[in-house]
């Protein structure tokens, strides 16, 4: 059994502040006995409902979106859970930090990197994993509500039940302990019975040095 504080952590790799929150959670990883447990959610899914209410460009963007993360899907029922967070890494270097495009031929490098079949890539173009893929969504966003976005972070409360939420939002990504220290605060905040929110106005876009 390990002693470490299992993190479940729900992503879509096409968001570039969940994949801030990431690169964070590894930090976290050195610094204190954290494991991290990676999981697919979906911001398509989240805003299927929604596509009246939100701006164009990103009702497009949402169209996209449902590609990577079938593509996730599909490797992690082909591999197991094991594999997402690999992938993860690949597939968010390659959009995030090296800027590439985000279509079929960029999943299938990243598939490669991580050690995977290339051919998993052709799943971004099928519901076959649909179902799957929302079971997975709806297991994270089940415990913060349907106001928040990705990534989801769950983790054990004192009492035993799961403490989850969203976030944090965060650029760049802390490194050593101020990565700790981070987490530390966000248990603090996370774990206060009542508290819900703290936030304010984003006025940097995200960087991924």
């Amino acid at each position: 059994m390990s002693d470490k504080t299992p993190a479940d952590f729900w992503f879509d790799p096409l968001c570039p502040w969940a994949w801030l929150t990431s690169r964070w959670m590894l930090e976290v990883e050195r610094v204190r006995p954290v494991e991290v447990r990676w999981h697919v959610m979906s911001l398509s899914v989240l805003n299927e409902n929604k596509l009246d209410e939100i701006p164009e460009r990103y009702r497009e963007l949402m169209k996209t979106a449902w590609g990577p993360v079938r593509v996730c899907i599909a490797a992690e029922e082909k591999y197991g859970s094991e594999v997402l967070g690999r992938l993860y890494t690949a597939i968010g270097t390659r959009f995030h930090n090296r800027g590439e495009e985000q279509n079929a031929e960029t999943l299938r490098a990243a598939l490669t990197d991580a050690g995977l079949s290339p051919d998993l890539a052709d799943a971004m173009r099928s519901t076959e994993y649909d179902e799957r893929l929302r079971e997975s969504h709806r297991e994270g966003i089940d415990l913060v509500g349907q106001d928040v976005g990705t990534p989801v972070i769950a983790v054990p409360g004192a009492d035993g039940e799961r403490i989850a939420f969203f976030g944090p939002v965060v650029t760049p990504a802390p490194k050593g302990e101020a990565a700790g220290r981070l987490w530390d605060g966000t248990l603090l905040v996370a774990g206060t019975p009542g508290f819900y929110e703290i936030k304010r106005t984003r006025d940097a876009a995200p960087s991924f040095d």
